[in-house]
């Protein structure tokens, strides 16, 4: 097993370990708590590509993830409630009345198991029990993790449940690839025509809208900070074969191209950001998920499991030493 050392322990005295992974040009690092990417370095350049935070404590402090999987409904859904399968299930509000990532049980906040770790990949699966946030079923949500050359991340989360239940996990990681304190000067481009406008609230007003003649078309690429981002962007209507779908690249020179087989990705600024010792435009956070409250809107891709049912996503980030633009 490729553990570097413990990284800390758990208030309950569990031992945090840290993992490195490494191919190629590529050395990542995780932390079973919250499945967390706690660190990504490139050969030839010394910073860190992604927001890391120093101890546990740092990790389990209410407010912004960094690197964990959030869920197991990742973003938001109104009201704190939805219906599913004919009955009515309320769950933990954390965002005035809303739920923002399945609340203060959610999965970014717990230790996941070990499974598997070798030097190129690591396996961490968590086990949810009936009722846990007000979700039914209970469910097993595993996060695969791989290192491959030249310089390549690919995660892949999967789950099962045996009741019928929501599931939308998301990795909740920011990337500066700079190793300067905010994203400015950064370029991003996406792949969306349409996006999902929100309420006061942060929560969808149910209808995809086009990005065309407005600032929020980021399909031929802007320099950041652009317009206030913290939007889902409509990639497909259903999950689609692994495909790119964002473009980042740094004042450095350096890129990343961010590949996904969900049909939604959530896009934060960081102008709110307070974590650790980062803050506003810290980092942008690009999140492959289901689109947000989709039990309150059903034309929206279903994040209903049902038992035999299968969910699962890919993800993959494509680092370089070159600009992409």
């Amino acid at each position: 097993m490729s553990v570097l050392k413990t990284f800390g322990t758990m208030p309950d005295g569990r031992p945090v370990e840290k993992i490195a992974l490494t191919a190629g040009e590529i050395e990542a690092h995780f932390i079973p708590l919250g499945a967390t990417i706690q660190a990504v370095h490139l050969k030839g350049f010394p910073h860190n590509l992604t927001l890391g935070l120093p101890t546990v404590e740092h990790y389990l402090t209410p407010g912004h993830c960094a690197g964990n999987i959030v869920g197991p409904v990742a973003n938001r859904i109104s009201g704190a409630k939805a219906e599913i399968s004919g009955k009515s299930h309320h769950f933990e509000a954390n965002e005035g009345a809303n739920t923002l990532h399945s609340g203060p049980t959610g999965i970014q906040w717990q230790l996941w198991d070990i499974v598997h770790a070798d030097t190129t990949g690591a396996t961490f699966q968590i086990q949810l029990p009936d009722g846990l946030g007000g979700f039914p079923g209970n469910r097993q949500i595993t996060a695969q993790f791989s290192v491959t050359a030249p310089a390549d991340l690919t995660m892949i989360l999967s789950a099962e449940t045996d009741a019928p239940t929501l599931m939308n996990p998301a990795n909740h990681s920011y990337w500066v690839l700079n190793g300067a304190s905010n994203i400015s000067g950064h370029t991003l481009r996406i792949a969306a025509d349409r996006l999902l406008p929100t309420t006061e609230n942060n929560v969808p007003t149910g209808q995809a809208k086009p990005v065309g003649g407005t600032p929020m078309d980021l399909r031929q690429g802007i320099t950041l900070p652009g317009p206030p981002l913290d939007n889902n962007f409509c990639l497909s209507d259903d999950d689609e074969p692994l495909r790119p779908v964002a473009w980042l690249s740094g004042p450095n020179g350096l890129s990343m191209v961010m590949e996904t087989t969900a049909p939604g990705l959530q896009i934060y600024d960081g102008r709110r950001l307070s974590v650790g010792t980062h803050g506003p435009y810290a980092g942008l956070a690009l999140e492959a998920q289901r689109w947000p409250d989709a039990p309150s809107n059903p034309v929206f891709p279903s994040v209903l499991l049902s038992p035999g049912e299968a969910f699962r996503q890919i993800t993959r980030w494509r680092f370089r030493g070159r600009s992409i633009f």
